[in-house]
This record gives C-alpha cells, sequence and structure tokens, in this order.
C-alpha cells in the first residue's frame, strides 16, 4: 500500500507536471508565522509575525536572507498531497481498517513526502528544509505540547458518582461545556467534559449523536464569545480588535445557533432513548446502591487555569528576544510558554492518582493517533496556506477576490467564503487571511465595516465544526469517543452530519444576521 500511495504521488507530480513559473525569490522576505489548527497559544505566533510585517524596518535588520515561499508561485497541483491524506483518513479506516490501524502513521509520512521531495527538487532543499522547521517549530510541536497539556491534565479529571445520560444530564452537560468555552478555550473544555459525557453514556445504545453535537457545541460554536475562546479570536484580538468585541457583536449569533442546536439535539435524544427503554437496570440504581457526585483529581481544574494563562501570556508578554533556528525566529515567549505547559502536564501525571486515570478510561492512544495524523497534515498543508496567503496574486484568486462586490465587502461572501476555507485549511490563517483582505485596520473593522467583522468571525468560529479537522479539539474528541468504542462516523460519515445540520443553520444566519 505505502508503494502505491508513492506511485500515485510520483504521477501527480511528475505525470501531471509542476508550475511553470519557476522557483520563489529567497531573496530579503518576511517570515510568516502559519499557525494550523494549533489552539490560542501557538496561533498567537501568526498574528505577531503578520505585524511584524507592518513594522518594515524593524525587519529589515534582522530578516535579510531569509527563505520565503511566495504562494503566487503554486499551482494548485501542490495541493494533491493535501487532499491524499483527507481522502486517507476519511476512506482507508473503511476499505482497510486493520492496515489503518497499524499504519496510520506511515501513510501520513508518506503523504508528507509527497509534498517535500517534489518541493526540494524544484525549490531546493535549503526552502524545504526552513519550511519544514518553521511548520515544526512555529506550528506543530507548539500544538502537539498544548493539545496534549490538556488531554493530560483533564484526563486527571473524573466525575464520581451516578450521573448517567438521560437526555436532561446530556443536555445540560453540552450546555455547560458551550458557556465555558469562550472563558478556557474549545480545546480546554472539550477535554474536560469529554470524558465525564463518556462515562454518562457508557451504557446507552445510542452515542453517536451526543459526541457529533459535543463537536458542534463544546468543540466550536461555544467558543465565539472571547478571544480566548478560539484561535481566529485571539488573533483578532492581537491585531486590535478589543477583547470583549466578540463577546458584544457574536452574542445573539451564537446564542441562536446554540439554542437551536441545544433542541435538536434534546428532540433527538428524547426520541432515541425512548427507543432503548430508557436506562438499563444497572444505570437505575437497581443493581448497586448510587454513589454521591463528586470529583476526584480536583487539582487538574487549577491546573486547566495554568494552561489557559500560559496561553495568554505568550499572546500578551512581549520581551522581544527570540532565537533564529535556520531562518526561523522562534520567540522566547513561546519558548516559556511550552515549557510551563509541559510542566503542567508532568505536574498533573504526579499528582493524579494513577488509578482514577485508569477508571477514567484514560489511555495515550487518542493523543499518539492524533499527534502523528496531524505532522503529515502540517506538512502537506504548507502549499495550500501560502496560496490562499498570496491572495489575489495566487491560484485561489477567484475566491479572495470574490468577497467584494464594486470595492464594497460583500458580508456573505465573507461568511461563507471564510467558513468553507476554514473547514479544510484551520480557521486561524483563514481569518487572518479576510481579516487583510477586509483592509486589516481592526478600529475600522469594528465600527464602520463591524458587519464585515461578524461574518469574518462568524465564519470561522462556526464553520471549524464542519469537518474533523476544522478546529483542533474536532479530531482529538472523535478519537477519544472511538477509542471508548463510540462508532464514530468516517471523515465525510461526519460531513453528512454537519451538512444536514449545520449548514441549514448557517444559512439561517445569514439570512438573519448577514
Amino acid at each position: 500500500m505505502t508503494r502505491l500511495l508513492l506511485i500515485v504521488c510520483a504521477l501527480a507530480f511528475f505525470g501531471l507536471g509542476f508550475d511553470a513559473s519557476g522557483p520563489p525569490d529567497v531573496g530579503a522576505s518576511e517570515a510568516f508565522a502559519q499557525e494550523h489548527g494549533a489552539e490560542t497559544a501557538a496561533d498567537a505566533e501568526d498574528a505577531h509575525a503578520e505585524g511584524e510585517e507592518e513594522h518594515g524596518d524593524d525587519d529589515e535588520a534582522h530578516g535579510a536572507g531569509e527563505l520565503h515561499l511566495d504562494g503566487g508561485d503554486l499551482g494548485l497541483i501542490w495541493v494533491v498531497p493535501f487532499v491524499g491524506i483527507l481522502l486517507s483518513i476519511a476512506i482507508m479506516p473503511l476499505v482497510m481498517p486493520q492496515f489503518w490501524h497499524r499504519h496510520f502513521g506511515k501513510v501520513a509520512a508518506v503523504w508528507a513526502l509527497c509534498f517535500l521531495v517534489p518541493f526540494a527538487l524544484l525549490f531546493g532543499w535549503q526552502l524545504a528544509v526552513f519550511e519544514l522547521l518553521h511548520v515544526a517549530l512555529l506550528e506543530y510541536i507548539p500544538f502537539i505540547i498544548l493539545l496534549g497539556a490538556l488531554f493530560t491534565v483533564a484526563g486527571g479529571v473524573r466525575v464520581t458518582g451516578t450521573l448517567k445520560g438521560t437526555p436532561i444530564v446530556n443536555v445540560a452537560i453540552l450546555a455547560i461545556g458551550t458557556a465555558i468555552a469562550s472563558l478556557m478555550g474549545t480545546t480546554g473544555a472539550a477535554m474536560l467534559l469529554i470524558r465525564p459525557l463518556l462515562n454518562a453514556n457508557e451504557n446507552r445504545r445510542h452515542k453517536v449523536h451526543t459526541v457529533v453535537f459535543f463537536i458542534f457545541l463544546v468543540a466550536n460554536i461555544g467558543g465565539s464569545l472571547s478571544p480566548l475562546g478560539d484561535p481566529p479570536l485571539f488573533l483578532g484580538f492581537l491585531k486590535g480588535v478589543s477583547f470583549f468585541w466578540p463577546t458584544t457583536h457574536l452574542f445573539f449569533p451564537m446564542l441562536m445557533v446554540s439554542v437551536i442546536l441545544l433542541i435538536a439535539y434534546y428532540i433527538l435524544d428524547v426520541t432515541l432513548f425512548a427507543r432503548e427503554g430508557g436506562l438499563p437496570a444497572s444505570d437505575k440504581g437497581e443493581a448497586e446502591p448510587a454513589e454521591r457526585l463528586g470529583l476526584e483529581g480536583k487539582i487538574n481544574i487549577l491546573l486547566i487555569g495554568g494552561v489557559v494563562a500560559a496561553v495568554l501570556m505568550s499572546g500578551i508578554w512581549r520581551p522581544h528576544i527570540e532565537f533564529l533556528v535556520y531562518g526561523v525566529h522562534v520567540e522566547l515567549q513561546n519558548l516559556v510558554r511550552d515549557l510551563i505547559l509541559i510542566g503542567l502536564a508532568f505536574l498533573s501525571l504526579h499528582l493524579t492518582n494513577s488509578e482514577s486515570r485508569k477508571r477514567n478510561g484514560f489511555t495515550w492512544f487518542p493523543i499518539l493517533e492524533v499527534a502523528k495524523l496531524f505532522a503529515g497534515i502540517f506538512v502537506t498543508i504548507i502549499p495550500a496556506i501560502a496560496i490562499l496567503r498570496a491572495g489575489t496574486d495566487g491560484a485561489l484568486a477567484a475566491v479572495v477576490s470574490a468577497v467584494s462586490d464594486n470595492g464594497q465587502p460583500n458580508d456573505i461572501m465573507y461568511f461563507w467564503l471564510t467558513g468553507i476555507l476554514s473547514s479544510f485549511l484551520d480557521n486561524a490563517p483563514t481569518y487572518l487571511v479576510f481579516f487583510n483582505t477586509a483592509g486589516g485596520n481592526a478600529e475600522t473593522l469594528m465600527t464602520e465595516l463591524s458587519s464585515t467583522l461578524v461574518a469574518i468571525s462568524a465564519g470561522a468560529v462556526f464553520m471549524g465544526a464542519n469537518t474533523y479537522i476544522g478546529n483542533a479539539p474536532n479530531f482529538m474528541v472523535r478519537s477519544i469517543a472511538q477509542e471508548r468504542g463510540v462508532p464514530m462516523p468516517s471523515f465525510f460519515g461526519y460531513m453528512v452530519w454537519s451538512g444536514a445540520i449545520l449548514i441549514p443553520l448557517f444559512i439561517v444566519v445569514t439570512f438573519v444576521f448577514l
């Protein structure tokens, strides 16, 4: 199978041909920070790098001679490996489940090489090494450290007692998660509550719908009210959007979408619960006396607060100290953040009873699966993001140009294009592209063009729920649930859920608010 994938890559690049425009200029240029799915901490790199562009003199002092990939030099053929890895994630678990379970990391590595090898041959190994280090040091490693820290710390929180998955209990967990996602981030809220939700529904026959709605609400839409909630809003905050602007301007769209989803979930869960005949005898407390509700590993709640504080610190503290690694600028505040997150994870492991983690269903497989697959995704998405960032000079010029009508912003197109691209190319860099396309002036966007900023923000945050890779916690939630025995839908199967439920709802958002 590995050989087959290599043959496909070779045919794609050498049979269909390279872009004829030649390699990019590797002279004096800026190094962009592209954040691909990392929760707020890692995404802060992107906004900072974008902001640094506005101070050309400062960059000239230390940025001359840096390598730089110009997305305008890339054709859409370079997106083939990214599409390939997505199709592998979507199809191979269905047609080759045993092979996929054993070799998904190797498949991801093959697709990464399908981009890197031809890229190095055409553009030079120096630029290939630079892009690989750039994506590793500024994007992938911070992403995995943050996700791993939250996975470890939240995995030490165990709800004890007879919390059972009735429709009322389930909708309450979803509502609480939606409410706290803007305070602790969608990843933090999702990692904190997914295991209690799965434990409560352990003996339910129908569970898939519960996890799917959990991804919709807790892992995405709930994070739309503050910069701490979701990466795009944090980037907007770093670009000058006031901290409470999302709270005041996205509250009613978020409220409408959340309430409709909670009502729809409740009706669906009540129906399925009735078909199941209610709770099994053991869940009704007939087999053993009811245990009082409580929490084990309470210290981890404080550690999650530490994670949030470390993320916020990396976006606010600017010591202007950085380390140069083959042209990649690694800033001190981000190193400090990552070290704090690693320390908090180890502290959680030390302070939490191992038996409690075991009873919580905690294993390392979900984070290992995400780490391997997203390593390939982060590498193969490099050309896709570069093309998008090239704006009207890139292969997606028609898409970027569609957001303007005779020089005036088209809010509906901003909403849908930001959302659709966020579903596949990660919502953080997509938000920045359209933020800058709309003028990039935070003061103007918050006042005269506030409806445009609402469209961009809502599109990036809401539609991150459309696919498993649209936002950082989506795939992690899916992996945890699947490892616990929930038969989660495939990549395309999940899109059937989001297409049937979310897309009509987003059409309503378009008519009501845009």
